[in-house]
């Protein structure tokens, strides 16, 4: 993807002439998406696939009501006829909306970002990277308990160029790369599965092939296979109430279900509510509720090292920054965009817009939400050492969550036993439940920053037309009492 693919200059002039069209703003997005990825199972590649798209994006505001089209047809008659539509739709909005729209101020930039990474995904050799998850597989298969098993890479190189009426124009190029293996073990009517290094291909970073090698996968796929098999035999968890600790690649997905989607401000405002719902962080509650103990600080970072959901500026050109979220356990903060942030009072966007792709418009997506560790030095060993019974669980397996973010239940692949400060015996389909504030506010520990993980979450779904967004998570371990834990069924 060549930096000359960008149409800088028609863009500049599709903005001139719509700026002349009595618009109160506009805005044009370039991107162009490359996306390969491999999948081979059992030894045999069975989906190798290459995709690119590309197209243009136009957002107009008229009489306080939006208008949005696309193609991607990249010339000037093409982008002047997507223009006009994109007006046509804000002025036949505006002619029944009795709610006109404002939006948060903005300093508009010339700018140029680009992600860092060592070595392009795109220039490593198809047979080398099937090579090596052949190799990863060779160490999963073997047993005859193992009756599938999965390795796969996934690569994605996307270029964007957005300009505004307002003066804006910002070009970035992101980069960004992940593998994983998944294996499945059975005997008799038990079927238990392992994933490496996390669930959901959540192996996932803004970053170049070196991560791809960073992940271990033939190291990985030696600890999963007797992971797996270990768990066909395992004991269930005792039911009832108990001390629980999250490993970080499953505080991952309670912080994006229970903190991430709530704390999106076009949700809590019921813009989400034919399709995601609503959410239990009312506007009336920021600054004065207590989501959890004082253990539990929680940011939304633009800017974090490696993280998918990390850039230079969002899709409406506000720059990447850091939002709190919860302070010491007070919810404190909102992702938001201009439009939402102009609705709530206030100042500036906490710019979090971003679309899944050209064709569609920007909604206030998660960042990179993270549990921050512990300031002072806390290991693992510490967190466990006073826990009389309870259990470690990692890995995602499955969730549920009510519309509002309050009730939910997870499983995870894999838990261990703890048993007077001490690790014990795997268990089997471990299930724990609760509300969302009721749970974080009995998190009683989480450990220190050489502990904490930045995972990548690549299918995270919201919006009518459905956008799956790429959004980061970063977290230590974290412990929680007196939580209700029972085998999943």
């Amino acid at each position: 993807m060549a930096a000359h693919t960008i149409p800088r200059d028609l863009i500049r002039q599709l903005i001139r002439q719509i700026s002349r069209r009595g618009v109160a703003y506009a805005d044009v997005r370039f991107e162009r998406i490359l996306h390969e990825s491999l999948v081979v199972e059992h030894q045999q590649p069975t989906a190798v696939s290459a995709s690119e798209t590309a197209g243009v994006g136009i957002r107009v505001l008229i009489g306080g009501s939006w208008g949005f089209a696309a193609t991607p047809h990249v010339d000037l008659a093409n982008l002047k006829r997507a223009a006009a539509q994109a007006i046509a739709i804000a002025k036949a909005s505006a002619s029944i909306n009795k709610h006109a729209l404002r939006l948060a101020p903005v300093k508009p930039v010339k700018a140029v970002h680009r992600s860092r990474y060592q070595v392009d995904p795109f220039e490593v050799p198809l047979s080398k990277k099937l090579d090596y998850l052949q190799w990863a597989l060779s160490c999963l298969l073997g047993p005859k308990a193992i009756k599938r098993a999965t390795a796969h890479m996934d690569f994605y190189k996307r270029a964007k160029y957005f300009a505004s009426t307002e003066g804006a124009q910002i070009e970035q190029h992101l980069m960004e790369s992940g593998a994983g293996l998944e294996v499945v073990a059975q005997q008799g009517a038990e079927v238990q599965s392992r994933s490496h290094p996390n669930s959901h291909h959540g192996g996932l970073s803004q970053a170049g092939f070196e991560y791809v090698k960073q992940l271990d996968l033939v190291g990985g796929a030696t600890r999963i296979q007797t992971e797996v098999l270990h768990l066909l035999r395992a004991e269930a968890p005792k039911a009832g109430l108990t001390t629980l600790i999250l490993d970080p690649t499953q505080v991952v997905m309670q912080l994006h279900e229970s903190c991430g989607h709530p704390v999106e401000l076009d949700r809590v405002l019921g813009q989400e509510l034919s399709y995601a719902g609503g959410s239990f962080l009312t506007t009336d509650r920021l600054g004065k509720f207590r989501y959890g103990s004082d253990q539990v600080t929680i940011v939304a970072d633009a800017g974090a090292s490696g993280g998918v959901g990390s850039f230079g500026y969002d899709d409406e050109g506000v720059p990447a920054q850091r939002v709190d979220i919860v302070r010491n356990g007070m919810f404190v903060g909102y992702l938001s965009s201009r439009e939402s942030a102009a609705r709530l009072g206030l100042s500036a966007s906490g710019g979090a817009m971003r679309a899944e792709s050209w064709d569609v418009p920007p909604l206030v997506r998660m960042t990179n939400v993270n549990l921050l560790p512990s300031e002072r030095e806390l290991t693992l060993e510490a967190l466990i050492g006073d826990v009389t019974h309870g259990y470690l669980c990692s890995t995602n397996k499955s969730w549920s969550i009510d519309d509002r973010r309050l009730n939910f239940q997870f499983t995870t692949e894999i838990a261990w036993e703890i048993t007077h400060g001490k690790l014990g015996a795997i268990i089997r389909n471990p299930l724990y439940t609760g509300i969302t504030h009721q749970f974080w506010q009995r998190c009683s520990g989480v450990t220190d920053v050489s502990t904490w993980q930045l995972w990548g979450v690549p299918n995270c779904a919201k919006g009518e037309p459905m956008q799956m967004m790429h959004v980061g998570h970063g977290a230590p371990y974290a412990r929680f009492d007196g939580v209700m834990v029972a085998p999943a069924r």
